[in-house]
């Protein structure tokens, strides 16, 4: 069996005919016939009835249908996929990060990629690192940007970005007329922790000693709600500087540096050691990388 012999079989079931199939394929109709033998020969039964003029498909014949498209598909499908490897890229590539990566880390990333590559479409999954992880580890997805380090012996991975946490205030606050501010003091302040995730888990280990005092005004779900709570001065919070670029700028919140303390956050770009990347993936994480040795 061989692919044309599937393409033959399928248009004369199509068509009900062996002439006009062999129009369809551009072959004699005694050619037609042969590839048609062929075929049952090699599975062991009749797959065509012929019946005067018509051509109807046996029970056999009517399975054979659905794999045989099956299979041409999943060619196609291949053949696309390995010309992709040595031409433009082109299809999807599959990007994991949190909503705050999405949002002021990313935009410059994927504007610069999409410029390069019109051809490809971003497709972002969005969730914490760890699951980011697991969708990388199972191949659900292509890459990761991720909190690192990254604890997995399946996956390479390498900074892209350092971000310092700061505490945030209102203009308002008294707290705002200082440079830098103990941690003592902050934990005397209202809080506005988020939920889950890496800022939260360096808070809880920062605010440990000051359990007793502390005050946790609001658990919440987004940087996005954070910051603008913290603009209402309903509390402070600690933030990655990036992520409050936009509403330093507009005056909206400051942000202060910890006193003796230093807290970052490293983002590395992730993806399987064992796997060959496809062609828009492989140039996905190229321009990554050289963005972020362009930011050093």
């Amino acid at each position: 069996m061989d692919f044309d012999q599937l393409v033959t079989f399928l248009e004369v079931a199509k068509l009900g005919s062996f002439s006009r199939a062999g129009q369809k394929v551009f072959r004699s109709q005694s050619a037609v016939s042969a590839q048609i033998r062929q075929l049952e020969q090699e599975y062991g039964d009749r797959l065509l009835d012929r019946s005067g003029k018509d051509v109807t498909l046996t029970p056999a014949g009517r399975v054979l249908f659905a794999y045989a498209e099956r299979l041409l598909q999943m060619r196609d499908e291949s053949l696309l996929a390995v010309a992709d490897q040595g031409a433009t890229p082109r299809g999807t590539v599959v990007v994991g990060a949190n909503e705050a990566t999405c949002l002021y880390v990313l935009p410059d990333v994927f504007a610069k990629y999409c410029n390069l590559h019109p051809g490809v479409q971003i497709s972002i999954y969005r969730n914490f690192s760890y699951k980011i992880v697991e969708k990388l580890e199972n191949g659900t997805i292509d890459v990761g940007i991720v909190t690192l380090p990254v604890k997995s012996a399946s996956l390479k991975a390498f900074p892209i970005f350092r971000d310092q946490l700061m505490l945030m205030v209102s203009p308002q606050n008294p707290l705002a007329k200082h440079d830098v501010v103990p941690v003592s003091e902050i934990a005397k302040q209202p809080l506005l922790l988020p939920k889950t995730g890496y800022s939260r888990r360096l808070m809880d280990k920062l605010f440990r000693p000051y359990a007793a005092q502390l005050q946790v005004r609001m658990e919440l779900p987004s940087v996005g709600m954070i910051k603008s709570f913290v603009a209402a001065g309903l509390g402070v919070s600690l933030i990655s500087a990036s992520f409050a670029r936009d509403q330093v700028l507009a005056g909206r919140v400051k942000l202060i540096a910890l006193k003796d303390e230093e807290l970052w956050r490293e983002l590395g770009l992730a993806y399987r050691r064992d796997r060959t990347p496809t062609r828009a993936a492989s140039t996905f994480i190229t321009t990554v990388r050289q963005m972020a040795a362009a930011l050093k």
